[in-house]
């Protein structure tokens, strides 16, 4: 007589029974199969919800050292360096207290913009609804006191500024170093705010660029005493007052990217805003590689 098939029984350290059979295999993969399918279908929900999660709020002193902007005073030194590197290469004057006073009234001016940016700011309502919790109105309040420290900073720094300018006998220094703070001014100060129209960053390019750096390129040469008649700016110098004002343009420009949703809703209408964040990076990634290619085009050409 035929026998019917056998099913194997194997019993487990428990004792509990495991059943093997080709049934019985056929139904675990076809159980493991729908297992894996469940994950790859929960998988993009999952890191949806886990790209949509807040981000926990930031401590105090995250936001402190968020509103010093420490970083941010290399814009103020940079300019200083290259002015004074530059014209220590074609005419050898170095004077060390002109270099520090130079650059002690640069940062001056760099805290009043920041300082300043913030307190007209909260004017306009664009860093309100925690659009910008490391605000210095935000952190301490009173946009008032914000700007009246603001402003002493700028009177400190042109004091400075000026003195420099007279020393060094020239009026093109001062004409220039005024121009660049008028810059500064218009970009972020009431009546005008110019970067809520989207001319921050020529403004920017301008006053880091060819005003403040050629102003600090003749208020070097011009050495330890005045003298009646500066020197031209050579082409270095001019290259890389060009770089310099290139290179702080693409910071001010990066700095837009993550307050594009408070902008847009306060009205400022940055170049983030108004190309949108993909094509700003495009705009910003092509600026700073036509930077380098001028640089190696200087390089090349023995500028």
């Amino acid at each position: 007589a035929a026998r019917a098939p056998t099913t194997l029984v194997r019993h487990s350290r428990r004792g509990r029974p495991l059943v093997s059979g080709s049934s019985s295999s056929s139904a675990l993969r076809r159980g493991r199969r729908a297992a894996r399918g469940v994950l790859r279908r929960a998988a993009p929900a999952a890191a949806v919800a886990l790209s949509n999660k807040p981000n926990p709020p930031r401590t105090r002193a995250e936001l402190l050292w968020a509103a010093a902007k420490l970083p941010i005073y290399s814009v103020a030194l940079v300019p200083v360096c290259v002015g004074t590197a530059a014209a220590y290469a074609s005419t050898g004057a170095w004077c060390a207290g002109r270099f520090a006073t130079v650059m002690l009234s640069s940062c001056a001016v760099i805290a009043w913009l920041n300082l300043s940016n913030d307190g007209h700011d909260a004017e306009t309502g664009v860093d309100a609804k925690g659009a910008k919790p490391e605000s210095v109105v935000n952190l301490f309040g009173g946009a008032r006191t914000v700007l009246v420290v603001a402003y002493s900073l700028l009177a400190l720094g042109l004091v400075g500024l000026m003195s420099v300018a007279a020393r060094a006998g020239d009026a093109r220094v001062a004409a220039f170093l005024i121009l660049a703070v008028a810059c500064g001014y218009v970009y972020q100060c009431p009546p005008f705010r110019l970067s809520y129209k989207g001319l921050g960053e020529p403004l920017c390019f301008a006053a880091f660029g060819p005003l403040a750096t050629t102003a600090f390129y003749y208020a070097a040469a011009a050495g330890d005493a005045p003298v009646l008649i500066l020197p031209q700016v050579t082409a270095a110098a001019a290259v890389a007052a060009c770089l310099v004002g290139a290179t702080t343009t693409a910071i001010l420009l990066t700095s837009h990217f993550h307050q594009i949703e408070g902008d847009a809703r306060a009205g400022k209408r940055s170049p983030v805003v108004r190309l949108g964040t993909r094509r700003a990076a495009d705009a910003l990634t092509a600026g700073v590689l036509l930077a380098h290619a001028l640089a190696a085009a200087a390089c090349a050409t023995g500028a």
